[in-house]
């Protein structure tokens, strides 16, 4: 691609292009001041992920070049006081902020769940080190949500999590690694607890490992020719142990981006471990269908979603 074609893409932190309501949420910084992990380089050359055309014309709703970590807060007519961290995907190359943020936030809502939307940091956007920078920014929103609970209107105790895609590697990373340093505190809020209540995990990017990996967010997350010690640490399946909070999976079996087998390997993981998880495999559906279609079976793991929710004390 020329350089005039690069510099004819949209800026996507532009918040003019964003959706309504994403533009009209409140929104929290997770830190004050930069972050842990560096600083931001906003990406050149993207050819090798995305055609031509894609990055000339890229969507509204896919969020790119994050330097400013943030919740989006949005409130239900009548609060439960339970709350729901959303973790959009994208292959940790933008945030589908639409069908994987604002869609699953107003659904949530409709339940009575308060719900924050996490935009994280993309770890192909200068931050090192790479493959932690995301989980950071997961594990400082739990703990930020909590400090501020009164504030949210939220009970500290009844905060689950909920991601899709990457965004599911990185919910379910948080749901294994919620107690790993990745940095040096910075204020009193690094001092509450990250641990999600539960965790919902839509179509996720479970292992790292090939071939049942996701070659797009791996290669983000973890650069073009990670260590095995590496792959190892952000494969989630391999760090299910008695701390884990209980896990709901859902997975189209003819997903053809992100195989179902990542599904079966963390509820393979969940009950070798014994701890508590529910698995929902759907004939079709694909990849990416956020809270489903209306009259086909991708739309109903919502409402499976709230009862599982509600008997696991979340609600």
């Amino acid at each position: 691609m020329a350089d005039d074609q690069r510099n004819a893409i949209p800026e996507l932190a532009d918040p003019d292009r964003s959706p309504e309501a994403w533009k009209s949420a409140p929104a929290f910084p997770l830190w004050q001041g930069v972050p842990p992990g560096g600083s931001f380089a906003k990406p050149v050359d993207l050819t090798a992920d995305f055609a031509p055309e894609m990055l000339a014309n890229w969507p509204a709703d896919f969020l790119r070049w994050v330097q400013t970590p943030e919740l989006r807060i949005f409130r239900p007519q009548r609060a439960n006081g339970a709350a729901v961290l959303v973790m959009p995907g994208g292959g940790y190359a933008f945030l589908s902020i639409r069908n994987e943020g604002v869609d699953i936030a107003q659904r949530l809502n409709r339940y009575g769940y308060t719900a924050f939307v996490l935009t994280y940091r993309l770890p192909n956007e200068g931050w090192h080190p790479r493959w932690a920078v995301p989980l950071m920014d997961a594990q400082r929103a739990m703990r930020l949500i909590r400090a501020r609970a009164t504030e949210f209107g939220v009970d500290p105790a009844r905060v689950a999590a909920l991601g899709f895609s990457a965004g599911g590697n990185l919910a379910a990373s948080l749901a294994t690694a919620f107690a790993q340093r990745l940095h040096d505190p910075v204020d009193a809020i690094d001092a509450q607890d990250s641990r999600p209540a539960a965790v919902g995990l839509i179509y996720p990017v479970i292992t790292m490992r090939a071939p049942a990996t996701h070659a797009l967010s791996r290669r983000m997350l973890l650069g073009a020719a990670p260590a095995a010690e590496l792959i190892a640490l952000r494969s989630a399946e391999n760090h299910v142990d008695a701390t884990t909070p209980p896990l709901f999976l859902a997975h189209a079996l003819d997903d053809a981006k992100v195989p179902a087998d990542n599904s079966l390997m963390m509820a393979a993981a969940c009950r070798a471990a014994q701890r508590p998880c529910e698995l929902h495999l759907l004939q079709e559906g694909g990849h990416g269908f956020g809270i489903g279609c209306e009259g086909t079976p991708a739309s109903l793991w919502a409402d499976s979603f709230r009862l599982w929710l509600a008997r696991n004390g979340v609600a």
